[in-house]
């Protein structure tokens, strides 16, 4: 830890209001995106990350200073998002149920072609997974928690968080191969 971050934390335990402005600051941009990963939408991320920083400033007493600062403040950032679905009554069902069409499936060497999107555009496909898909996707392949972890934390079994995880990458690779026909759709018709 920097000396400087040393103080800005100092300065945020004495509440001091330029010290918090400074640690957000630092850090409000890559909360944003772990926010926009869980939220259902741009308006909830804006209060999931309020409601972050918040927490923070309050609970910043507890942070001991073992591993990293911003990886306390993730896990804050993503039980609050947590929080925010069970409030919302967003239950998590048995995919076999949902009614959706994967039927088509797509192979991995078509995806591993030399295809890229922006992260935008990436940020864009897995905000538009289910909501069920959504957050087991994000706590598996972007916050590396284990399938048990998972559904303790959401209250599903472990299969359930598989499924889940299997679906939402099967939903990913349609919305990429679509993206990639609709793209050879358009060169051809320059062509």
């Amino acid at each position: 830890m920097t000396d400087q971050l040393r103080e800005i934390i100092a300065g945020c335990l004495k509440g001091e209001l330029s010290a918090q402005e400074k640690l957000y600051r630092l850090y409000a941009g890559k909360m944003w995106g772990v926010c926009r990963r869980y939220a259902m939408d741009a308006e909830q991320a804006k209060d999931i990350l309020q409601e972050g920083f918040i927490v923070i400033f309050e609970k910043l007493h507890q942070y001991k200073g073992k591993g990293s600062l911003e990886g306390w403040m993730r896990r804050i950032f993503v039980n609050l998002a947590l929080a925010e679905y069970r409030k919302k009554r967003l239950f998590f069902y048995d995919t076999n149920e949902l009614p959706i069409n994967l039927q088509d499936d797509v192979s991995e060497e078509e995806l591993e072609e030399a295809w890229e999107f922006s992260e935008e555009e990436l940020m864009e496909m897995i905000t538009s997974l289910p909501p069920q898909y959504r957050m087991v996707f994000n706590l598996y392949a972007i916050e590396g928690m284990s399938h048990k972890e998972i559904a303790q934390m959401l209250g599903i079994s472990e299969g359930t968080s598989k499924s889940n995880l299997f679906r939402a990458r099967e939903w990913l690779k349609k919305k990429i191969a679509g993206k990639k026909e609709m793209v050879q759709k358009t060169l051809k018709l320059k062509s």
